[in-house]
């Protein structure tokens, strides 16, 4: 069975450079992280802390805060690029990561090769993305550079091939942050509605995004991280309203409405 069950988890980042500590603790405080100590009288960063979540199939989760509140530190802890401190995660399923899209990919091998790669680290087989090779080469849009090796490609061409290979797969449970950026709009607009279909074939989402369109369209509740802890968890409007405002969560709440009547 698809689950995400968290138990009390926590993500700290010790701070071992005593010189240089104090730029450190004024630049994660204002990215939100909470300074602390740990049972060694380490300084650390705690950027997630206590974090209880009880996900099963068909929950479409919104995360809302500010830059630096922890969606981001979150999605790695659920995906298994950070493993609790403290605590427990326990996450069955075949997870996709739509952030991070570097993660998993050679420099040095050519684009064809990286979407082999890239599909083995998300948990397919070397026949199967062998079966996807020209769907992705179609979506990417990159033609003669899928020969050539990663590291000629410019940023936005990176994102363009991780993009098309995470986006083929038959994600459990789908790990998505809206600020992948770095692409032409028009690709980005081709991309939404490959990630909207990406969505729709996903067991669980857990979605980190700043646009309330999106969350009234994809999820059914969300969650508030502030300071590396969860402030509220509700259905989105409640959340939003809390986050942002009343009016804010309005918006939000007509915009559900709106889309379950369409």
């Amino acid at each position: 069975m698809v689950s995400i069950d968290t138990y009390n988890a926590c993500v700290d980042f010790p701070i071992f450079d005593a010189k240089s500590r104090s730029l450190k603790k004024a630049v994660m405080s204002s990215a939100g992280g909470k300074i602390g100590k740990n049972a060694s009288n380490t300084v650390v960063v705690e950027a997630l802390k206590d974090i209880n979540l009880h996900l099963r199939e068909g929950d479409r989760v919104g995360l809302v805060g500010h830059n630096g509140a922890g969606k981001s530190t979150l999605l790695r802890l659920l995906s298994g690029i950070y493993e609790p401190t403290r605590g427990v995660a326990d996450v069955r399923g075949r997870v996709a990561p739509v952030f991070d899209l570097g993660v998993g990919m050679d420099p040095e091998i050519s684009g064809y090769e990286n979407i082999i790669i890239r599909g083995l680290f998300l948990g397919q087989t070397r026949k199967q993305m062998k079966a996807k090779m020209d769907e992705i080469a179609e979506f990417s849009e990159l033609g003669d550079y899928l020969s050539m090796p990663l590291r000629t490609y410019s940023t936005g061409m990176r994102v363009r091939l991780a993009l098309g290979v995470v986006t083929s797969i038959e994600p459990e449970i789908l790990l998505l942050d809206e600020g992948i950026g770095a692409v032409d709009s028009a690709f980005m607009a081709k991309a939404r509605v490959r990630l909207a279909e990406l969505v729709e074939r996903s067991g669980i989402l857990v979605f980190a995004s700043h646009s309330n369109d999106f969350l009234a369209q994809l999820c059914n509740t969300a969650l508030w991280v502030d300071k590396g802890e969860i402030r509220k968890a509700g259905l989105v409007s409640e959340v939003v309203g809390a986050y942002e405002g009343p009016e804010a969560g309005q918006y939000v709440e007509d915009l559900v409405t709106r889309f379950q009547t369409e």
